[in-house]
């Protein structure tokens, strides 16, 4: 067997495989997951659960912690806000795909809190029990030399957060018969007859 010779450049992971949440809301979690992302637990005793949704065999682990911590740090979930990890995002393979979920999440009462064309995507925003942002989002352009483009483009310097879209008026023009091409542009999930908050004006408490 040959041992590989010694690298002078980072070897970067190939697969970003799980994230660990230390969690007083164990159940509320677990039900939010399965509800949002379809996920299933492979294990749960009374420290750990471990929850997958794909063929990996976990992506999520759940630490239980005493329900007592919630109200000891009543604040924690503004941490977010301020410092630390901001979301984590995650891309559906098609921007019907990413609509079609937004719908029947907001018929069980789960509403994004941002839903916005950044210009390099478009992106929905959604908060689990705990204050976790996730971020689901499609890629606006075919190829990763296309993205790169756009952040060198001056339409990204003089606007690098994007508009606020309306992903129901996106699915209605989308099953208007409207090309999936045509919705990816910045301006084409703005309801007419609406304005949009557009580039720093995006940014809200809600939305931060």
């Amino acid at each position: 067997m040959t041992i590989a010779q010694p690298v002078d450049t980072p070897l970067a992971p190939e697969i970003l495989a799980h994230y660990v949440v230390k969690t007083p809301r164990a159940k509320e979690m677990i039900e939010w997951y399965r509800t949002v992302l379809g996920a299933k637990v492979v294990h749960e005793d009374k420290q750990i659960a471990f929850l997958t949704w794909d063929d990996e065999s976990h992506r999520l682990a759940l630490v239980k912690i005493p329900g007592l911590v919630r109200y000891l740090f009543p604040l924690a979930r503004l941490r977010r806000k301020i410092l630390g990890v901001d979301h984590l995002a995650f891309t559906y393979s098609s921007l019907e795909r990413l609509l079609l979920n937004h719908e029947r999440l907001a018929s069980l009462g789960i509403e994004p809190v941002w839903s916005i064309n950044h210009g390099p995507t478009t992106s929905l925003y959604y908060e689990d029990p705990d204050g976790i942002r996730l971020e689901f989002q499609v890629e606006n352009f075919p190829t990763a030399e296309e993205t790169a483009a756009f952040f060198d483009s001056e339409e990204f310097a003089d606007n690098p957060i994007g508009v606020m879209i309306d992903p129901g008026y996106l699915l209605e023009r989308l099953r208007g018969g409207a090309a999936p091409s045509e919705l990816v542009h910045r301006q084409a999930g703005v309801r007419p007859g609406t304005t949009a908050r557009s580039n720093k004006r995006a940014i809200t408490f809600r939305t931060l």
